[in-house]
């Protein structure tokens, strides 16, 4: 099977959806990974599409005339005084967009609360035929594997999984030991990235990085291939947020290199993980 990627929304943040769309596949790519769900944070537009019709037309649109796939929307965060509930229009426009996945991760201390309402999240996903991929986050309440597999684990849903993210995993210290004892059935996208290598000591620096700073796949200090080999192969969604070279190369181009990149390095290093279908 060969390798599918997916331009992720934070590599050419703010773009809008029909927009990054015909942009994703003019660049070669075979999915979109959209973030439709407001996140709140200075400087991001709002491209919801179950308050914006023109827009989910358009995206719709898009996503027809080039014959791309929608991998997943985010971002359903779990955080203390949001209700899950309030996801769902986004969730059935993405369904009716075709959309696979949702990301989720936890903003929350509060174990017991966090477990409670991640199985809500699940259980509203499933309604329209979506899983919901959980991630670890250096910055979140999260912040690494065993956390993830103890969320999963506890709600027990079968359409609850484990995002990877080749930055976080780097920056939480897991091995690629520890990924390899994961179910592959938890496995259903990952997002791509490289970075460097040392671990900023300051939170403004790693917060930085994770926004703006990340690196081609091959370019940064991380063994990116030992973490894949570790996982099912699954698509990988290009989240590679690099503002000097998107402000250089402007978003396409920028794009369009970070998945020649990634093809480049994976020529180099190839997959060595049996595959599974998708």
């Amino acid at each position: 099977m060969e390798q599918q990627f997916s331009l992720a929304y934070l590599t050419v943040i703010n773009t809008p959806p029909p927009e990054m769309t015909y942009m994703a596949a003019r660049a070669g790519y075979d999915f979109v990974s959209l973030r439709p769900i407001n996140m709140g944070l200075a400087g991001e537009s709002n491209f919801s599409l179950a308050t914006n019709k023109t827009l989910l037309r358009d995206t719709k649109k898009a996503l027809q005339d080039t014959g791309l796939g929608l991998l997943d929307i985010e971002l359903a965060r779990i955080a203390d005084g949001v209700n899950p509930m309030q996801y769902e229009a986004e969730f059935e426009a993405a369904a009716e967009l075709g959309a696979r996945h949702v990301l989720s991760s936890i903003w929350s201390d509060d174990r017991s609360y966090y477990i409670e309402q991640f199985a809500k999240l699940c259980d509203l996903a499933d309604q329209y035929g979506l899983t919901v991929e959980l991630e670890f986050v250096p910055i979140a309440s999260v912040t690494n594997l065993a956390g993830v597999l103890d969320i999963l684990h506890t709600v027990n849903k079968d359409n609850a999984g484990l995002m990877i993210d080749i930055h976080h995993f780097h920056r939480s210290h897991d091995t690629v030991a520890d990924l390899r004892k994961v179910p592959e059935e938890l496995f259903r996208f990952v997002h791509l990235c490289d970075a460097p290598g040392e671990i900023p000591a300051e939170h403004k620096e790693l917060v930085r990085i994770i926004r703006e700073g990340r690196s081609y796949v091959g370019e940064g200090g991380i063994d990116v291939a030992s973490i894949v080999n570790s996982i099912p192969q699954v698509p990988y969604s290009i989240e590679l947020p690099n503002k000097q070279q998107s402000d250089l190369l402007g978003y396409e181009e920028f794009a369009r290199r970070c998945l020649v990149k990634a093809k480049e390095y994976f020529k180099k290093y190839p997959r060595q993980h049996k595959q599974l279908e998708y």
